[in-house]
């Protein structure tokens, strides 16, 4: 008694765009396979009417069309010749390896203070001087102390920012002895107050989601 043989997907070949499915990969080996130009090119343009009804989304795309046919030979693994009404695609182009991304490298002092904070201490050394450069240096000194409580949650002494402000700086920027920084308390507080409100936002998201996922049911 013979057995019929089952045709599982795990011993087919691989799919080489899986979002068009296998019918398609069928019917471009089957277009590679007609020897006669004209019929193999209805059956191309009858191929590339399918792939666009699979794929709506692809319309959204400038210049769809020209994507399906690129796809349509990228599927029959640039065999199948026939006319296109665009350029052949170039198959070292499509499937060459991307560049790897280049970091900005930059060496940050106090990395608690964050790049950030010496971004605005460069523009305030520019600046000339007057009442507006004045008043950033203040909000850059209150800025560190609000990053170094953040980095350092329980204290920071007053004068350890003056003195990194300094530093970073270069000795440009400088304090009036008469300005008081933020107090610490105060300081702490909001922190405290916007990790508890970022903590309901994110609750109340979550809530949320669950209740209009119970609704589908």
């Amino acid at each position: 008694m013979s057995t019929i043989e089952k045709d599982y997907n795990t011993r087919r070949p691989q799919m080489v765009i899986p979002e068009y499915g296998r019918n398609i990969q069928k019917m471009v080996e089957h277009a590679i396979s007609i020897e006669n130009r004209e019929e193999r090119n209805r059956v191309a343009q009858s191929i590339i009417n399918v792939m666009g009804q699979l794929n709506p989304h692809l319309r959204d795309i400038v210049d769809f069309k020209h994507k399906l046919w690129d796809h349509l030979f990228i599927i029959s693994d640039f065999k199948l010749d026939v006319d296109s009404p665009y350029p052949y695609p170039d198959k070292e182009k499509i499937f060459e390896k991307p560049k790897p991304l280049e970091y900005p490298q930059s060496n940050i002092r106090f990395k608690h203070y964050g790049k950030s904070t010496e971004a605005f201490i460069a523009k305030a050394i520019e600046m000339e001087d007057g009442e507006e450069k004045t008043e950033l240096i203040k909000t850059i000194a209150n800025l560190m102390k609000k990053s170094y409580l953040t980095w350092n949650r329980e204290s920071v002494d007053d004068d350890l920012i003056v003195s990194d402000l300094k530093l970073l700086s270069k000795g440009q920027l400088k304090l009036d002895d008469s300005f008081k920084l933020e107090q610490t308390n105060d300081i702490l507080a909001l922190n405290v107050k916007k990790k508890t409100n970022t903590n309901h936002k994110n609750k109340n998201h979550k809530n949320n989601k669950n209740f209009q996922k119970k609704r589908r049911f």
